[in-house]
């Protein structure tokens, strides 16, 4: 079974046939691949923040696409709110304690299941405040082609997820403040050089 998302594995080695296809890697446009996060507040809405910034790199294997990779940092200097009071707040002792500058989460695969015809369940460790704990994210390859406005080759992502913030020393105020963040990626990147 190897639909689509596989597909796209392969046209990735341009040229190369599926059985000589090396791993091809791309590396995140920090510009174009962002963090948007959802948590409900009290009950009484949804509240939304998003981090800029993310750079790292996916290696995609075309013979053997459970071998393909996803590594990523997120600069959470690149955290924002609705609320210049509420991201300030985020860094104070209730939750990192730390300069706002020096703060990253990361995202290290360890395994890669192709799920349909263009997803995969990608596993992997995810690095928060100190703390790792294992998480699933459902990705879905939205394009795999030349970027028309630079030309180099470049795929497309999306990604979701689910965290508990208490799993990662980050719950307080839970659950009036939900313990669950509802995380969607969106990733664009660029055939290394």
């Amino acid at each position: 079974m190897k639909p689509v998302f596989a597909t796209a594995f392969a046209v990735a080695t341009l040229g190369a046939t599926a059985a000589m296809a090396a791993p091809v890697t791309y590396d995140f446009d920090p510009a174009h691949s962002q963090v948007v996060f959802d948590y409900s507040h009290m009950g009484f809405s949804i509240s939304t923040g998003i981090i800029n910034g993310v750079t790292g790199k996916v290696v995609l294997d075309a013979d053997a696409p459970e071998k393909s990779s996803v590594e990523a940092t997120v600069p959470l200097s690149g955290l924002h709110t609705v609320s210049p009071e509420l991201d300030k707040h985020l860094f104070g002792p209730d939750f990192f304690n730390t300069d706002q500058a020096a703060a990253v989460a990361t995202f290290k695969s360890t395994k890669v299941e192709l799920d349909g015809d263009k997803e995969a369940k990608v596993s992997g460790d995810l690095t928060l405040n100190g703390v790792t704990k294992p998480v699933v994210l459902e990705v879905d390859l939205k394009q795999l082609d030349k970027n028309p406005m630079s030309g180099k080759e470049v795929a497309g992502f999306e990604a979701e997820t689910t965290i508990k913030r208490s799993d990662f020393n980050l719950g307080k105020f839970a659950p009036a403040v939900g313990d669950e963040l509802e995380i969607k990626i969106g990733a664009e990147a660029a055939k290394a050089e």
